[in-house]
Protein backbone atom coordinates (compact mmCIF):
# COMPACT_ATOMS: atom_id res chain seq x y z
CA UNK A 1 0.00 0.00 0.00
CA UNK A 2 2.70 2.60 1.10
CA UNK A 3 4.53 1.68 -2.75
CA UNK A 4 0.96 2.64 -4.30
CA UNK A 5 0.59 5.86 -2.44
CA UNK A 6 4.41 6.24 -3.20
CA UNK A 7 3.90 6.06 -6.99
CA UNK A 8 0.55 8.41 -6.50
CA UNK A 9 2.06 10.99 -5.33
CA UNK A 10 5.18 11.22 -7.72
CA UNK A 11 2.86 10.76 -10.76
CA UNK A 12 3.05 14.25 -12.96
CA UNK A 13 -0.49 14.65 -12.72
CA UNK A 14 -0.12 14.81 -8.71
CA UNK A 15 2.44 17.32 -8.85
CA UNK A 16 1.09 19.38 -11.25
CA UNK A 17 -2.70 19.55 -9.55
CA UNK A 18 -0.37 20.45 -6.29
CA UNK A 19 1.40 23.29 -8.21
CA UNK A 20 -2.22 24.78 -9.29
CA UNK A 21 -3.85 24.39 -5.77
CA UNK A 22 -0.38 26.52 -4.33
CA UNK A 23 -1.27 29.15 -7.16
CA UNK A 24 -4.56 28.88 -7.05
CA UNK A 25 -4.29 29.70 -3.20
CA UNK A 26 -1.89 32.69 -4.02
CA UNK A 27 -4.11 33.93 -6.74
CA UNK A 28 -7.62 34.26 -4.54
CA UNK A 29 -5.44 36.22 -1.68
CA UNK A 30 -4.73 38.63 -4.51
CA UNK A 31 -7.90 38.71 -5.61
CA UNK A 32 -9.28 39.33 -2.32
CA UNK A 33 -6.90 42.31 -1.75
CA UNK A 34 -8.23 44.10 -4.93
CA UNK A 35 -11.78 43.42 -3.51
CA UNK A 36 -10.45 45.13 -0.14
CA UNK A 37 -8.60 47.44 -1.01
CA UNK A 38 -9.45 48.38 -4.75
CA UNK A 39 -12.84 47.94 -5.14
CA UNK A 40 -15.09 48.42 -2.46
CA UNK A 41 -13.52 51.64 -1.25
CA UNK A 42 -14.50 53.36 -4.13
CA UNK A 43 -17.85 51.01 -4.17
CA UNK A 44 -18.72 52.33 -0.79
CA UNK A 45 -18.00 55.83 -1.50
CA UNK A 46 -20.56 55.85 -4.75
CA UNK A 47 -23.04 54.65 -2.41
CA UNK A 48 -22.67 56.67 0.32
CA UNK A 49 -19.57 55.90 2.42
CA UNK A 50 -20.55 52.76 3.09
CA UNK A 51 -18.03 50.07 4.26
CA UNK A 52 -19.42 46.88 3.07
CA UNK A 53 -17.29 45.00 5.54
CA UNK A 54 -18.93 46.81 8.86
CA UNK A 55 -22.43 46.07 7.64
CA UNK A 56 -24.08 43.80 10.30
CA UNK A 57 -26.80 43.06 12.01
CA UNK A 58 -26.38 41.72 15.77
CA UNK A 59 -28.46 39.16 17.12
CA UNK A 60 -28.29 40.00 20.79
CA UNK A 61 -30.57 43.08 20.17
CA UNK A 62 -27.49 45.65 21.66
CA UNK A 63 -26.32 48.36 19.54
CA UNK A 64 -22.57 48.39 18.73
CA UNK A 65 -20.40 50.94 17.06
CA UNK A 66 -18.05 48.76 14.85
CA UNK A 67 -17.37 45.53 14.14
CA UNK A 68 -14.71 45.41 16.10
CA UNK A 69 -16.64 46.21 18.95
CA UNK A 70 -19.38 43.40 18.32
CA UNK A 71 -16.44 40.76 18.53
CA UNK A 72 -14.56 42.56 21.26
CA UNK A 73 -18.30 41.76 22.99
CA UNK A 74 -18.31 38.21 21.46
CA UNK A 75 -22.55 39.17 20.67
CA UNK A 76 -23.78 36.56 17.87
CA UNK A 77 -24.12 38.78 14.80
CA UNK A 78 -25.01 38.31 10.60
CA UNK A 79 -22.16 39.61 9.11
CA UNK A 80 -23.62 40.38 5.69
CA UNK A 81 -20.80 43.30 4.94
CA UNK A 82 -18.03 40.49 4.48
CA UNK A 83 -20.58 37.84 2.50
CA UNK A 84 -21.04 40.83 0.24
CA UNK A 85 -17.31 41.25 -0.19
CA UNK A 86 -16.35 37.56 -0.55
CA UNK A 87 -19.57 37.57 -2.86
CA UNK A 88 -17.88 39.97 -5.14
CA UNK A 89 -14.43 38.43 -4.67
CA UNK A 90 -16.09 34.81 -5.48
CA UNK A 91 -17.50 37.12 -8.88
CA UNK A 92 -14.05 38.52 -10.22
CA UNK A 93 -12.01 35.58 -8.81
CA UNK A 94 -14.89 33.31 -11.61
CA UNK A 95 -14.57 35.87 -14.16
CA UNK A 96 -10.57 35.98 -14.27
CA UNK A 97 -10.65 32.04 -14.36
CA UNK A 98 -13.12 32.14 -16.99
CA UNK A 99 -10.53 33.80 -19.10
CA UNK A 100 -7.37 32.13 -18.19
CA UNK A 101 -9.55 29.25 -19.06
CA UNK A 102 -10.32 30.71 -22.42
CA UNK A 103 -7.45 32.16 -23.49
CA UNK A 104 -5.48 28.52 -22.72
CA UNK A 105 -8.19 26.68 -25.10
CA UNK A 106 -7.25 29.00 -27.74
CA UNK A 107 -3.75 28.53 -27.40
CA UNK A 108 -4.42 24.74 -27.13
CA UNK A 109 -7.27 25.01 -30.21
CA UNK A 110 -5.50 22.73 -32.82
CA UNK A 111 -6.67 24.34 -36.53
CA UNK A 112 -9.22 22.19 -38.29
CA UNK A 113 -8.32 19.25 -40.92
CA UNK A 114 -8.10 20.44 -44.45
CA UNK A 115 -11.01 19.09 -46.32
CA UNK A 116 -10.00 17.45 -49.46
CA UNK A 117 -11.79 18.88 -52.63
CA UNK A 118 -15.09 17.31 -54.18
CA UNK A 119 -15.32 19.69 -57.05
CA UNK A 120 -13.26 20.64 -59.75
CA UNK A 121 -13.43 23.44 -62.60
CA UNK A 122 -14.06 21.82 -66.33
CA UNK A 123 -10.87 23.24 -68.51
CA UNK A 124 -13.47 24.24 -71.74
CA UNK A 125 -16.88 25.85 -69.94
CA UNK A 126 -15.65 26.84 -66.79
CA UNK A 127 -18.10 25.21 -64.79
CA UNK A 128 -17.96 23.54 -61.36
CA UNK A 129 -18.56 19.53 -61.81
CA UNK A 130 -17.60 16.73 -59.18
CA UNK A 131 -13.78 15.76 -58.65
CA UNK A 132 -14.95 11.90 -60.08
CA UNK A 133 -16.42 13.36 -63.26
CA UNK A 134 -15.10 11.28 -66.51
CA UNK A 135 -17.13 14.01 -68.96
CA UNK A 136 -18.58 17.70 -67.71
CA UNK A 137 -22.28 17.42 -68.25
CA UNK A 138 -22.44 21.22 -69.20
CA UNK A 139 -20.21 20.53 -72.35
CA UNK A 140 -19.53 17.52 -72.94
CA UNK A 141 -16.08 17.55 -73.24
CA UNK A 142 -14.46 14.40 -71.73
CA UNK A 143 -12.10 15.07 -68.29
CA UNK A 144 -8.77 14.00 -67.07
Amino acid sequence: MFEDFKKFLIKGNMVDMAVGFIFGAAFATIVKSLVNNIIMPPLGLLLGKVDFSQLFIPLDGKEYASLAALEKAGAPAIKYGLFVNDFISFIILGFVVFMMVRFYNRLTEKPAPEVAPTTKVCPECAMEIPIEAKKCPYCGTTQE
